[in-house]
Formats: C-alpha cells, sequence, structure tokens
C-alpha cells in the first residue's frame, strides 16, 4: 500500500471507475472542440487576442480555450459552479438555505435540484449575452439575427447542461470530484502548445539558457510549495469521553483532532480578486471612454496593481473562509457528541477557541496564496518574458485537483484491502451463543 499507483489496475471496481472517467472526459473534449453553427473562428480568435487580459481571458483558460472558439461547450462547467458559490453565499444570509443544509440527505438534493434549474438560468443569460458578443465582431457570423442567437442559446445551454451531467456522472461513478476534473483537464489542454512556444522562444534566442533553468527552478519550487501548503493543516485535539451505551456495552473514549487546513479557501480567493481588479479592463475593451481608459492602465501590472490583488486575495481568503467554515456548528456538534477540546469548556468558549485558531492559521494561507499569484508577475518583469505558460490560478487548481484525485484513488484501494483481508480472515465467536 506504500505504492497505491502501481495496485490500480489490479482492483476491478478501481479499473473501471477510472476508464469511465477518461470516457467522460474524452467526451467532454470532443464536444470542446465542436464550433457553433454559422460562426467564422478565425475572425472569433482575432478579435479575442484583444481580450486575453479580460473576464473573458479568465473564463476562457476554465473551459479549455472554448471560449475562444465558440465551441459548444463554451460555457463549460462554471455556470454550474456559480450556482454552487451563489447558493454557499446565500445560505449565510438565508435562514431558509441554511436550515436545507442542515436536513441532511432530503435538504441537499433539494438543493442540488435548485442549483441546476439556477445553472440552466445561467446557462441562458450566458449563452444570450455571448450570442450578441459574436454578432459584434465583423465577419463573425455569417448570418446574424434572431435565428442566430436563438439557436447560439439554445445549443450553448444544452452544451453547459451536459457539461454539468458529466461532471456529476463523475462524481458519482468515477473517481474524483468531476466538476473540479472538467477545470483539471480544461487548463493542462494547454499545457503541450505553452511548451511548444517555450521551446520556440528558447530556439530563437528570445528565452536564454540560464533564464531558462531559473524559471524552471521557479516553476518546479511553485509547485512544491503548493503541495506543502494544500495539505497543510493545524490539528485542534478533540476528546471523547468513555460512555455507558447500555446492556453493559461501554465505549471507550477516544483522542481524535480536527484539521484546520491553512489554504481552506481553495483556490476561490484568487478568482474573486482576478475577477475584481480585471474588471475596469473588461469595460475599457468594449468602450471608447477616456476615464475607463485611464482606471485600466492605473490596474496594469505594477506597483498599484500588485498592491491591490494582494490585499483582495487576503480579504476574500477571510471572507470566504468565514462563509464555508462555522465555528459555532462545530461546536455544537462536538456538544451533541460529548467531545470536547482539553482545556476548553464546551459551546461558547469552544466556537470562540476554534474561531481564533481558524483566524491565525488562515493569515499565512492569504499570504502564500498572494505570493502564488503574484509570483508569475514577477518573474515575467525580471527576465521580460511574456510566452512562458506559469500562472498561480491554474498551478493551485491542477495541484489541489491532482492531490484529490490521488488520495480518492487511495482510499478506494484501502477499503478494498480490508475488504479482502475480511472475506480471508475467520472472526470467531467467543463466550455463550444464542442459537435460534
Amino acid at each position: 500500500m506504500a505504492n497505491p499507483l502501481a495496485n490500480i489496475w489490479r482492483v476491478p471496481e478501481l479499473k473501471d471507475r477510472i476508464l469511465f472517467t477518461l470516457l467522460m472526459l474524452l467526451v467532454y473534449r470532443i464536444g470542446a472542440h465542436i464550433t457553433v453553427p454559422s460562426l467564422d473562428v478565425g475572425a472569433l480568435r482575432e478579435a479575442f487576442g484583444a481580450l486575453q487580459g479580460t473576464l473573458f481571458g479568465v473564463y476562457d483558460m476554465f473551459v479549455g480555450g472554448g471560449l475562444s472558439r465558440a465551441t459548444i461547450f463554451a460555457l463549460g462547467i462554471m455556470p454550474y459552479i456559480s450556482a454552487s458559490i451563489i447558493f454557499q453565499l446565500m445560505a449565510a444570509v438565508m435562514p431558509t438555505i441554511e436550515k436545507l443544509q442542515k436536513e441532511g440527505e432530503e435538504g441537499r438534493k433539494k438543493l442540488t435540484q435548485w442549483t441546476r434549474y439556477t445553472t440552466v438560468l445561467l446557462c441562458v443569460a450566458q449563452g444570450y449575452g455571448y450570442s450578441v458578443f459574436l454578432q459584434g465582431i465583423p465577419g463573425a457570423v455569417a448570418n446574424p439575427g434572431f435565428g442566430f442567437v436563438f439557436t447560439t442559446v439554445l445549443v450553448l445551454t444544452t452544451g453547459g447542461v451536459f457539461v454539468m451531467w458529466l461532471g456529476e456522472q463523475i462524481t458519482e461513478q468515477g473517481v474524483g470530484n468531476g466538476m473540479s476534473l472538467l477545470i483539471f483537464f480544461s487548463i493542462i489542454e494547454g499545457f503541450p502548445a505553452a511548451v511548444g512556444r517555450t521551446w520556440e522562444s528558447l530556439q530563437v534566442g528570445e528565452i536564454g539558457l540560464f533564464e531558462m533553468v531559473a524559471l524552471l527552478g521557479v516553476l518546479f519550487g511553485v509547485t512544491w510549495g503548493v503541495v506543502v501548503m494544500t495539505m497543510a493543516a493545524r490539528k485542534i485535539p478533540v476528546q471523547i469521553p468513555r460512555k455507558v451505551m447500555g446492556r453493559g456495552r461501554i465505549r471507550e473514549g477516544q483522542k481524535s483532532f480536527i484539521p484546520i487546513r491553512v489554504n481552506s479557501a481553495g483556490v476561490m480567493p484568487i478568482i474573486f480578486a482576478q475577477s475584481f481588479i480585471i474588471v475596469p479592463g473588461t469595460l475599457s475593451a468594449f468602450s471608447s471612454s477616456e476615464i475607463l481608459r485611464t482606471i485600466s492602465d492605473l490596474f496594469q501590472p505594477g506597483t498599484l496593481y500588485y498592491i491591490t490583488y494582494g490585499i483582495l486575495i487576503v480579504f476574500f481568503t477571510y471572507f470566504y473562509t468565514a462563509i464555508i467554515f462555522n465555528p459555532v456548528d462545530l461546536a455544537e456538534n462536538l456538544k451533541k457528541q460529548g467531545a470536547f477540546i482539553p482545556g476548553v469548556k464546551p459551546g461558547t468558549r469552544t466556537a470562540e477557541y476554534i474561531d481564533r485558531v481558524l483566524t491565525r492559521v488562515t493569515l499565512p494561507g492569504s499570504i502564500y496564496l498572494a505570493l502564488i499569484a503574484l509570483v508569475p508577475f514577477w518573474i515575467f518583469d525580471i527576465f521580460d518574458i511574456q510566452t512562458f505558460f506559469f500562472g498561480g490560478t491554474g498551478l493551485l487548481i491542477v495541484v489541489g485537483v491532482a492531490l484529490d484525485t490521488v488520495q480518492q484513488a487511495q482510499q478506494h484501494l484501502l477499503l478494498r484491502h480490508y475488504d479482502g483481508f475480511m472475506k480471508k480472515g475467520r472472526v470467531k465467536m467467543r463466550g455463550r451463543q444464542r442459537y435460534m
């Protein structure tokens, strides 16, 4: 079990899950290259080149270039993720949604259904906006008008719902989180082309050998840091006392811990901060206003950009952590189970202690996220390079999803190992037996 990857294909169930996951991802990548009808992709790519630093460029990275190619899966899994985030945020201010989250399986089913309906609405809205955008590009649409808008909205909405279904199927019958894996493969799709561009730059002399070695060293160092910080956690000790269960049964006392990750918010703070800071550039790209253009120039990579970007990441790290992690609920659950933190009174004092620990742990996590997001810009400025594929957001997603998928595969191997052990062993009954 020290190297679970070598035993993956020996477990029939895990092998079937992996093959099913790969099949679903293949379907997703095939659909990501089928273009919307009545569209000139060449004209679209020329117009899209000027939008790489805007919201369109960020969105295009998460859908594997489907937006710049106007494919049937151009919306990707982002509408479903946006709907999920909306309900997460609404749970903090709407007691009805918060109550559904605590109702168990039935409540989760209802929230999932609402999330799906919201996803359809978001697909329709985004599909309409994207179709209008396509009609505004000279020479991109062969037959503009109501027919093109209706067809595009229908195709993109159907594609978005189908991608949502693919993600749910991967989660249920495959390995790993389906939504995360779809984004994972969308991002790494650009790796081969980026490596090719970097190699060409090295051959023509745009990047020197020393610069290339330094860039690769920084890349591996940052990847190592991402892995370490993604798995780092502060363990709060928890004591479960001895308890009499009835009929002479006694549950022995246990010692456990609550893991509070240094990076509980994941990559979401970077996405939120990035979305905010590139709004001026997005607005100026579709407007001729001098004021917007001046504001957009202020928020180009530079001192003000770095400071604002870093502060936004720290803020959204605390904000999103507060949304997804509720110390009061955790303290109540511990109290109901009879568990307690040594030296801390159950109830309010426990919630305050957990909140204090979470606040302290989140600070280095937020600074780490800010550094991961800013290091690529500093590298590009130092070496004056624009062709090297190296982004903090994409790197965080790729490493995080890869770690989560490997851990789930290892859990399947452990379960299979324990099951085989119980089948081979023979449990003997001791003491007096009852015969029916």
